[in-house]
């Protein structure tokens, strides 16, 4: 057995190794998951909202010119989407979602309850900003966060690209945050 599982089974007793269990997204994973899921559903996450208060050096930002993800914030609420994962798809899931969220450290694992659309309430994996990181860029005003993203590229393009994107999916999905929705305003009435 592997550490990586060792380390889940005996971290997660909500999600031992022998049940499904549930992923929350509330960014990127919402629309593009890269994992299989037997359900997927609209969640409520209470105690947490999303933020562009990630800084980003690499994928959307540089160390020189750091850009803007999302992360979770403690407070407030967050609308997303919950993904039920098979105990059989258990482990790739895992290792995929690590990955791919925990590059350095700044998002945090939790076990978190959030309520289903069809009133359900699950515990589910959840990825929250741990804002002792030196990557945390909580607590910036809008105006600053758009200053920070209208400056910022990085390997995967414009830090403008990856909010306004944020925002239509979020839309499509019928989910609208007020503060992306307030940054992406500030950099359409911008000119350069």
């Amino acid at each position: 057995m592997d550490s990586s599982h060792t380390d889940f089974v005996f971290q997660n007793n909500v999600a031992d190794s022998g049940s499904d269990f549930w992923v929350f997204g509330y960014g990127s994973l919402m629309w593009r998951p890269g994992f299989d899921s037997a359900e997927n559903i609209p969640a409520l996450l209470t105690g947490f909202s999303r933020s562009l208060c990630i800084y980003s050096h690499v994928y959307r930002g540089t160390p020189e010119l750091p850009g803007l993800v999302l992360g979770l914030n403690s407070g407030g609420f967050c609308h997303g989407q919950a993904f039920r994962v098979t105990a059989d798809n258990r482990l790739p899931v895992m290792n995929y979602l690590r990955e791919r969220e925990q590059i350095s450290g700044v998002y945090v694992e939790k076990w978190l309850t959030v309520e289903l659309a069809d009133g359900r309430d699950v515990e589910a994996l959840v990825y929250v900003a741990d804002p002792l990181h030196k990557q945390y860029a909580g607590g910036l005003s809008a105006e600053d966060m758009a200053l920070l993203v209208r400056r910022a590229s990085g390997q995967a393009g414009p830090n403008r690209d990856y909010v306004a994107n944020t925002a239509r999916h979020l839309q499509a999905m019928d989910i609208w945050d007020e503060r992306l929705e307030a940054v992406l305003k500030l950099l359409d009435n911008h000119t350069d």
